[in-house]
């Protein structure tokens, strides 16, 4: 049986300040070829439909369309809920949708119960757990401890449990949506400590022929059997070393794993580039940088005019900038207080405008900074007068 594995779509998220939602459609439509040229006998969709609980609807009517396109097909599709959906939501009219072959998993509950698909080798039994936030599901799963491991490992022996009672030579597949140990996390995806350690061992999933894994955003093999198919898009200019893909996955008769990865379209490759304003407006190197989303970090040792306005010029889709000026090293062991010792409240705000811009104040911003200080101590000495 051939699977495409996909997740993290993130459906009505920007990426900074760009609108995604074409390259979004552009993905869907990628997704829909793939799975028509490629003779994709079934997709599953880890997690993350949407960025948020409630989707723009936009991202509603995008999602509507791909639900169509794929059931038109006429390979059915497995889709979980991840930490950003709200599974209540996702999950509405999931039996209706299911005669269609759109298979919603969204109920915790529900996670012993797979869809059973069959090709010439006989029966493929695939069990979506949805994210499971520890503190709501540990009374579902009867665990002591309300933590990420405890609530997966409890929801895998239903699987287990289920997997006993069917033929021998029934293959399984398990859609999770999860931090699994040895994962490469970036800066986009939402943080899931709350309820406990996030990390779960890769053996909580010991007994199943593949995982098919969502929430981090890097395309990643964890083993042979258990892989991240990653975000279609990028989403933080953490991913820019990142190849955005999906898992094209043949399960073999005896549950053997054949894994290849189909890349998705990119709107814009990300660049990260570092260095002093002036040298990144001429260093020959970056020109191939011309077309990118960009961010910029400067270290400058002072913050320069107009930094935004002159790195778009060069770097018309510049995005991002930071800054990170070149100090010269602090005096070890010399304590706050005494570098403040003996100094005036007017050199001690001056020191720190230097310190925070990289240049003290002008003569004028000096005089402000003196018209305040005169001003707090002349309201100082009417309040003890009136006192």
């Amino acid at each position: 049986m051939r699977l495409l594995h996909t997740s993290d779509w993130h459906l009505g998220r920007a990426f900074h300040r760009v609108n995604m939602l074409g390259a979004q459609a552009g993905f869907i439509d990628h997704l829909v070829a793939t799975v028509r040229e490629r003779g994709v006998d079934a997709v599953v969709v880890s997690g993350d439909v949407y960025d948020r609980a409630v989707p723009p609807l936009a991202a509603v009517e995008l999602f509507d369309d791909a639900l169509h396109r794929l059931a038109a097909l006429g390979a059915p599709t497995v889709m979980i809920s991840g930490n950003h959906d709200s599974a209540r939501r996702l999950g509405v009219g999931a039996g209706l949708i299911g005669r269609a072959g759109i298979h919603l998993r969204t109920e915790p509950a529900a996670c012993g119960t797979p869809v059973v698909l069959s090709d010439a080798h006989g029966d493929v039994a695939l069990y979506g757990l949805p994210y499971l936030e520890p503190a709501l599901v540990k009374d579902e799963f009867v665990v002591e401890k309300a933590g990420h491991e405890a609530v997966l490992a409890a929801a895998m022996e239903r699987v287990r449990a289920d997997l006993a009672t069917r033929a021998p030579d029934t293959r399984s597949v398990v859609l999770a949506h999860a931090f699994v140990t040895g994962g490469e996390p970036s800066d986009s995806e939402r943080d899931i400590t709350v309820g406990g350690v996030a990390a779960v061992p890769a053996g909580v999933f010991d007994g199943v022929d593949y995982v098919a894994l969502g929430h981090l955003h890097g395309s990643q093999t964890i083993t042979e059997r258990v892989r991240y198919s990653g975000s279609p898009l990028p989403y933080s200019f953490s991913e820019a070393a990142h190849r955005k893909s999906m898992w094209l996955v043949d399960l073999g008769a005896d549950g053997s794993v054949a894994a290849e990865r189909v890349d998705c379209p990119v709107p814009r490759p990300l660049a990260r580039i570092r260095g002093r304003l002036e040298e990144l407006l001429v260093d020959p190197t970056l020109e191939r940088h011309g077309e990118a989303w960009v961010e910029a970090t400067l270290t400058d040792p002072v913050r320069p005019a107009e930094p935004m306005a002159r790195l778009t010029e060069r770097f018309p889709h510049t995005l991002s900038l930071v800054f990170d000026p070149e100090r010269a090293p602090e005096e070890p062991g010399v304590s706050y207080a005494r570098r403040l010792a003996g100094r005036s409240d007017q050199q001690i705000a001056e020191d720190f405008v230097a310190h925070v811009r990289g240049a003290g104040p002008d003569e004028q911003e000096r005089s402000v900074l003196q018209d305040a200080f005169d001003a707090v101590r002349a309201d100082l000495a009417l309040r003890e007068v009136a006192g």
